[in-house]
């Protein structure tokens, strides 16, 4: 197996961000520069005995880090940062991801989802400044979408989208009748915004919702010149998101890519497709109480 020491150096980034400490508190624990430690996260090959006491201090194993195997991610900031990463060189990327995804969401959306994600946090869950890390992290993915534009399948379930259109664009059930009634407008506008999407059919964008319940899990499969990646993730944006707990994975393995290949390929056999799915959409909406 290659080991590519620039993915090696991403994993770093994106565990040490996760770690909530600062370069020069990483790099003053290790004995190193600030410096040094850059140089590390931009590829440059690190002495085991180093990468071990990085592993130690951002709590993450060495095979982890090498991306031997399965990369395990318990931190969303982690995971998320990895798929912005990842997504700079993907050239098409599938998405299973909820009602919403966030590369096709409109800028309302994006807008919203940070009052969503902080009323999310359970009592002793992440402070307030996870949210605006991944916050950081998910505007970056979408503006690198915008400019690199790599082609889209979005996968929905019709079960998830009708509970969002339902539930509205909320982070907890429990809040004020008015916030609830502004974040169910909310949500039929983005439906409306997909509802675009799927009538005019962009070039690269090809959106699919698939009747009934679908993995509660989300995937995602990226294709790069010279590899694909498979990530799974617990974590989720938008209607009743998740970023307090869970085991993401990230890995190439061909078996897993198969699995998950011949599961698109059916899912999206059985999707409804274009005008149809808009269709769909809209009796959902006509659906819905005043």
């Amino acid at each position: 197996m290659t080991i590519r020491f620039d993915d090696i150096g991403n994993r770093l980034k994106a565990f040490r961000l996760a770690s909530g400490l600062s370069a020069d508190e990483i790099a003053g624990r290790l004995g190193i520069s600030r410096t040094a430690l850059y140089r590390f996260e931009k590829g440059e090959v690190a002495k085991i005995e180093t990468l071990e006491r990085l592993s130690e201090l951002l709590n993450v194993s060495v095979p982890t880090l090498l991306g031997v195997g399965v990369e395990y991610i318990s931190s969303a900031v982690a995971f998320f940062e990895r798929l912005r990463q990842i997504e700079e060189s993907a050239e098409h990327i599938i998405v299973l991801a909820g009602p919403v995804s966030l590369l096709l969401a409109s800028d309302d959306f994006v807008d919203t989802l940070e009052e969503v994600l902080t009323e999310s946090l359970p009592d002793g869950g992440p402070a307030t400044d996870v949210v605006q890390d991944l916050m950081s992290i998910l505007r970056a993915r979408k503006e690198n979408w915008r400019v690199r534009k790599p082609g889209v399948l979005n996968l929905i379930s019709g079960a998830e989208i009708d509970r969002f259109l339902r539930n509205g664009l909320v982070g907890r059930l429990d809040l004020p009748d008015d916030v609830w009634t502004e974040r169910r407008a909310r949500a039929r506008a983005e439906a409306g915004h997909l509802i675009r999407l799927m009538e005019e059919e962009p070039i690269g964008i090809q959106i699919g919702i698939v009747p009934g319940a679908l993995p509660h899990n989300s995937f995602q499969i990226f294709r790069q010149a010279d590899r694909k990646v498979l990530t799974l993730s617990p974590f989720r944006l938008g209607e009743q998101p998740n970023i307090h707990g869970g085991i993401a994975m990230i890995t190439s393995a061909p078996e897993a890519l198969g699995l998950h290949e011949r599961t698109v390929e059916d899912m999206w056999r059985r999707a409804q497709k274009g005008r149809e799915a808009a269709k769909y959409m809209r009796s959902l909406l006509k659906k819905l109480p005043d």
